[in-house]
């Protein structure tokens, strides 16, 4: 790929402590890289013990490198984030939540006088039901309309249906739809017709050894013994998921997508497994 491609590292949903420290160790690598990332995005809304956002982790996270926070159906878990998310232009909710919500839901960043928007979207299948994320799309896209060069967005849903349908929707229009929520990377990536990159799941950034990121007897008495239980941050090495997507600014359309994995090893980090409510930041 020519140098003067913009280049894009999408995180996805970072959990707990564990997900952090994974992310600060393999982005002081892949920011060192000859073909370093000219923008990171990380889905930041399971970054705080699993459930929500707080501003010491938003500015954690600011220090790692990472440019934009975008968010999903656990934003708004912490109640602080209502005391600070708009004195953080670049900490995005989903858009579709209604009108006078705190926060934002798009976010405009100058890459070398390329302009790149980043659009948070919250499904409705099996979530939340808000807005229209298609109509929401339609809106913010016209917009944007010489506001922006690029657009990305981060679908946060949970059909698989669902995502599939807003890559094909938005084709032609943005220059990606990358899915988050499920935690799970899927190995559908790739370039549609209309130049727009696109991925069901990003997968995530957290523990290894649980469920979707959570320790297991707290999983197992729900699904097996069906008792109410308390979910916490699994224990163990973490992994890193997310994708690098590639940008021609003078079509401001995608021309490739590469999904990223990094996993720390056993032995490869001390175990700091959360105490409930103790995780406020700091890996």
């Amino acid at each position: 790929m020519a140098d003067d491609y913009i280049r894009l590292l999408l995180l996805g949903d970072v959990i707990g402590k564990p997900g952090r420290r994974a992310v600060k160790r393999f982005l002081s690598a892949r920011r060192a890289e000859p073909l370093a990332p000219h923008l990171i995005i990380a889905n930041g809304e399971n970054a705080a013990h699993g459930f929500g956002l707080t501003e010491k982790i938003v500015n954690e996270f600011l220090s790692m490198g990472i440019d934009i926070i975008s968010g999903g159906n656990h934003t708004f878990d912490k109640k602080e984030i209502f005391d600070f998310i708009d004195n953080y232009p670049n900490v995005l909710r989903p858009a579709n939540y209604p009108p006078g919500t705190g926060g934002q839901g798009v976010y405009v960043a100058d890459v070398n006088g390329f302009r790149i928007a980043v659009l948070s979207l919250l499904g409705r299948v099996f979530m939340e039901p808000l807005a229209s994320p298609f109509l929401t799309a339609d809106q913010i896209v016209s917009d944007l309309a010489g506001h922006a060069d690029a657009v990305i967005v981060d679908f946060h849903a949970e059909a698989t249906a669902e995502k599939v349908a807003m890559g094909w929707y938005l084709d032609g229009r943005v220059a990606a739809v990358v899915g988050t929520h499920t935690h799970v990377q899927t190995a559908d990536e790739r370039i549609l017709p209309g130049g727009l990159a696109y991925i069901t799941d990003i997968g995530c950034c957290g523990p290894l050894n649980g469920v979707i990121g959570m320790e297991l007897r707290g999983v197992f008495r729900r699904l097996v013994e069906q008792l109410p239980s308390r979910l916490e941050i699994a224990g163990g090495p973490a992994a890193v998921n997310g994708v690098t997507i590639t940008i021609d600014p003078g079509t401001g359309k995608a021309v490739s997508i590469v999904r990223e994995s990094f996993k720390e090893s056993e032995g490869d980090f001390q175990d700091d497994t959360e105490a409930a409510g103790d995780d406020d930041g700091e890996c």
